[in-house]
């Protein structure tokens, strides 16, 4: 058996967790909006024709923020065709995933959904095929009061109140030769920049979100970024990322230190941002908007001209297994280490596209194993998180080369008490021995110790056996400020832990040697 450390200490803090770190993405593609989180006359379907099942699942995950509506689809999207009375929108060609679009599900039927979720939206613009004017329209349909042309259509369409939506990503991956409208990163900048300037115009309260890079793969990662951005640094608050991965011809070891390389892309993204921060003498800094991640098997993906025209087909329905599960897990512990300028985290996508629920048409739905780390996380990392440095053995791997076996990321609520540790084993053969340091935490103690492995690494979760993978309990002891559990082989452990730290305390018993972004004056 392996033996690593690591120490909890509430002096070593990154930055506060917000809480639209462990958001979730809902796109028109596949079966992710129709049956999926729609199915009028489904058993469980509610007034409104939501699957009260899926509703209940992504209250369970936890999930706080909802992109809508893409994702390649918003290059195409008209949004007026999902808005009034159903019998009138119009049938369209959605160009992104060669599918017909039917219209019965809209802006409408999106925020009722978002609101009974109890989740923040977050909305997509036209930025390919369209341009300020329609986003404009948009913003004045979701947010003025009334009065004018487009306010007045949302009222007469049963909303009287302003929807007040913050946060707006303008455009979707326009770096991408896919993409719809694709253009070069000047053009988007000025695009965008104009867009935005238009927007803030409008509802000075939007919180904007600029294109980067489709992924750390395309050619010209880095120079679009920061050429996008010394267009329209000063109009927006969040640069986004995105990013998918997989194992590939079997090499189970690389695909679980696949972090590594989100770990780097974040911390290239973010010194792209400030590289252009200070050659432009800006203010403040911007944070990042991760608002596409996850396991994706896109090589099982011929492409889209290889779809046939087809409404809500099935498409990219990955089927999730135990070592999936455990690197996404280690997603999120990166999403959590860069708290300090990761402010938005969205996982792609919430039913049926590679998604933690799986739903069946008039059938039933159920958890698949990347639900799991999800939910944990969402329900445990609140308040700050707090830098661990684990100390243990390295394992090789053919991409990454020497990585650590441990990964770990931790937090800690003032206002409870509560700490949370997040580790992986990436070791698929060896237990992992691990003592945390807990002097810092008074009174610290262990609440539980929630682990998700299998002997069976690529078990999965489906319609006949949806609940063949789920965390179980595990054992750990704390003897004079020291915790010391095990970690199994491919493993997602959530340790839960109590402290006597509260929000009564003298500030200078918790020093503060982070700078919070969030706070920086625009």
């Amino acid at each position: 058996m392996h033996n690593a450390r690591l120490t909890l200490d509430p002096a070593f803090r990154i930055g506060s967790i917000d809480r639209r770190l462990f958001g979730s993405f809902v796109e028109h593609m596949g079966r992710c909006v129709y049956t999926g989180i729609f199915e009028p006359g489904h058993p469980r379907a509610d007034d409104l024709g939501f699957r009260s099942d899926v509703l209940d699942l992504a209250r369970e995950l936890g999930v706080t923020v909802v992109r809508y509506p893409g994702g390649n689809f918003v290059s195409n999207y008209r949004w007026e065709d999902g808005v009034g009375p159903r019998e009138n929108r119009p049938t369209r060609l959605d160009l992104a995933w060669r599918s017909i679009e039917s219209n019965q599900f809209g802006l409408g039927e999106y925020m009722s959904w978002v609101r009974r979720l109890g989740a923040e939206p977050m909305l997509a613009v036209n930025l390919g095929t369209r341009g300020l004017t329609e986003a404009v329209d948009l913003l004045e349909y979701c947010n003025f009061p009334g009065g004018t042309e487009m306010s007045d259509r949302r009222i007469k369409n049963g909303d009287p109140s302003p929807y007040d939506v913050k946060l707006w990503c303008l455009g979707n991956e326009m770096d991408g030769p896919w993409q719809m409208g694709h253009q070069t990163a000047y053009e988007y900048g000025r695009k965008a920049a104009e867009t935005a300037r238009a927007m803030r115009r409008l509802d000075p309260s939007v919180e904007l979100v600029a294109c980067g890079s489709s992924n750390r793969q395309m050619p010209t990662f880095g120079s679009w970024e920061a050429s996008v951005l010394e267009q329209c640094y000063d109009q927006v608050d969040y640069v986004s990322m995105h990013a998918y991965y997989q194992e590939h011809d079997g090499d189970a070891d690389s695909f679980l230190a696949s972090a590594v390389d989100m770990d780097a892309f974040i911390e290239e993204v973010v010194a792209t941002a400030d590289h252009v921060r200070a050659v432009g003498r800006h203010g403040r800094r911007l944070r990042i908007s991760f608002d596409e991640w996850n396991v994706w098997y896109a090589s099982r993906f011929a492409g889209e001209s290889s779809l046939e025209w087809a409404q809500a087909p099935r498409l990219i329905e990955d089927e999730f297994n135990v070592l999936d599960a455990v690197v996404v897990g280690t997603f999120l512990i990166s999403l959590i280490g860069h708290a300090d300028r990761v402010a938005i985290g969205c996982q792609a996508q919430l039913a049926n596209i590679i998604a933690p629920i799986r739903t069946e048409l008039g059938g039933p739905s159920w958890r698949q194993t990347i639900f799991h780390p999800f939910a944990a996380a969402a329900r445990l990392a609140r308040g700050d998180a707090l830098r661990v440095e684990p100390v243990g053995p390295l394992i090789e791997t053919a991409k990454y080369g020497p990585v650590p076996v441990l990964t770990a990321a931790a937090s800690l609520d003032a206002g409870t008490g509560a700490a949370a540790l997040f580790a992986v084993n990436r070791d698929r053969v060896n237990p992992l021995s691990l003592t945390v340091d807990l002097r810092a935490l008074p009174g610290a103690s262990l609440r539980s110790h929630q682990v998700l492995a299998d002997d069976d690494q690529r078990a999965t979760n489906n319609q006949q056996n949806p609940s063949r993978v789920g965390p179980r309990a595990a054992a750990g002891r704390v003897v004079d400020g020291r915790l010391t559990v095990t970690l199994p082989p491919a493993s997602w452990n959530v340790l839960s832990i109590a402290t006597d730290i509260s929000v009564g305390r003298p500030a200078d018993v918790v020093p503060d040697f982070s700078t919070d972004f969030s706070t920086d004056a625009k």
